[in-house]
């Protein structure tokens, strides 16, 4: 069986690193699966980059160019909305047409329109769409944060200026998504259950075949390490216990780096935060204890040896699908404190493995920072996290899962079952 893996980046963003490591999953479970990407970043073979023209800039470039126009010119919310009204067509790419299974992934910011996702549509080819957010279900956001209009029909959009109308910008671009799958077939998967069950809910997904498996890890990467060593190649202090925050922008509201600044004041000094990601420095300031900023990091080991660094993993978002970042700390035996929002509760055994603190709520994200670094058995924890890690997300048992879903997909595009 050959997968073609469509995805905008190869390596930036949480749904590029779980599209790699589901490709690796695959090819080491009898799969031949490539990866197609616009921003290729790599030599790896396995993985295309998008032919090379201007048109690639121009395609994010002019959807940007809308949403600042339709935003009233202000940046406010630019990148949380998507419209998909331009992108490259894949049909022609010998990969695409060798391909058994199109397996699409986070394909926004000009990758792909809805006109080309039509195309593939109707290339007889089966589809499967890994929904990494709500967007496939919504007309133009990729975060409903409690709007629940897509459960009838996305209109009076909060993201655009005065709340939208009933005939606004969300509800033409869910008008264009329901005329794309008319007729045609796609096999979604969610990365949580919480995922799929929002998505089971939207009007614009009724009729379509919706599960939910989650994200793979390599667990020979991702592993525990000696603690000491790991802090002494960082350069970390070896006699504190260390708070652990991990984002892409830490900076992101929606990241919740508030909640834990206030954690912060009310756990005193029991601890020094590190703090991993861009715009780091911008927030030491504002922590009432040391704090550790690290910066964006790429190599993959120096990760690893940040999470082993780490006492407690914390991530106060507030709104998440399954984040890699929980599973990452996990599989290096780093307990986790995190509120109960999206797939996270999935993730995290609430007092077996970590602790789920209640939604915004920064005095509970303290309780559960205090716990693990006090009160609970932490090896036992340790013990528990790993072992959730093995069982769950494991390449194996997440290839295996993709697999029924490739065969399902390709009898129910075939024969109609």
């Amino acid at each position: 069986m050959r997968v073609l893996i469509v995805n905008t980046s190869e390596r930036t963003g949480g749904a590029a690193v779980a599209a790699n490591r589901l490709m690796k999953a695959l090819n080491n479970n009898g799969v031949k699966a490539k990866m197609l990407v616009r921003d290729k970043e790599s030599d790896t073979l396995t993985i295309v980059g998008l032919p090379k023209s201007p048109m690639l800039h121009w395609h994010f470039l002019w959807e940007r160019f809308v949403i600042f126009c339709r935003l009233h010119f202000s940046r406010k919310h630019l990148f949380e909305i998507d419209l998909a009204n331009t992108g490259s067509d894949i049909t022609k790419l010998r990969e695409f047409q060798e391909a058994d299974v199109i397996h699409l992934h986070w394909i926004n910011q000009g990758m792909l329109s809805l006109n080309g996702i039509r195309k593939i549509l109707r290339s007889g080819k089966p589809v499967v769409w890994t929904m990494h957010d709500i967007w496939p279900a919504t007309g133009i956001c990729h975060l409903t944060l409690g709007c629940h209009y897509f459960v009838s029909r996305c209109a009076n959009c909060k993201y655009l200026p005065g709340g939208g109308s009933s005939n606004d910008l969300a509800s033409r671009v869910w008008q264009k998504k329901q005329q794309m799958q008319a007729d045609e077939n796609i096999y979604y998967v969610a990365c949580s259950r919480w995922l799929e069950s929002e998505a089971k809910s939207s009007a614009l997904l009724k009729g379509q075949k919706i599960t939910s498996i989650p994200n793979p890890i390599d667990t020979h990467i991702y592993k525990k390490g000696n603690k000491e060593e790991a802090r002494q190649r960082l350069g970390l202090p070896l006699d504190k216990k260390l708070i652990l925050f991990a984002s892409q922008r830490v900076t992101n509201e929606n990241k919740g780096m508030s909640y834990l600044i206030e954690a912060c004041r009310q756990l005193g000094d029991l601890c020094e935060v590190v703090i991993l990601g861009g715009h780091a420095e911008e927030v030491v300031a504002q922590l009432p204890m040391k704090a550790h900023p690290l910066g964006y990091v790429n190599d993959e080991q120096r990760i690893v040896d940040v999470y082993n660094a780490a006492d407690v993993f914390v991530l106060p978002s507030l709104s998440e699908n399954l984040p890699n970042t929980i599973m990452e700390a996990m599989a290096c035996g780093v307990p986790c404190v995190a509120f109960k929002v999206g797939g996270i509760p999935e993730e995290i055994d609430h007092l077996k493995n970590g602790y789920v603190a209640a939604y915004r709520d920064a005095s509970d994200l303290a309780k559960g920072i205090e716990w693990i670094l006090q009160k609970a058995d932490y090896e036992v924890l340790s013990q528990q996290a790993v072992h959730k890690v093995m069982q769950c997300y494991s390449q194996q048992s997440v290839a295996v899962k993709y697999l029924d879903v490739y065969q399902q997909a390709m009898a129910f595009k075939h024969y109609g079952l």
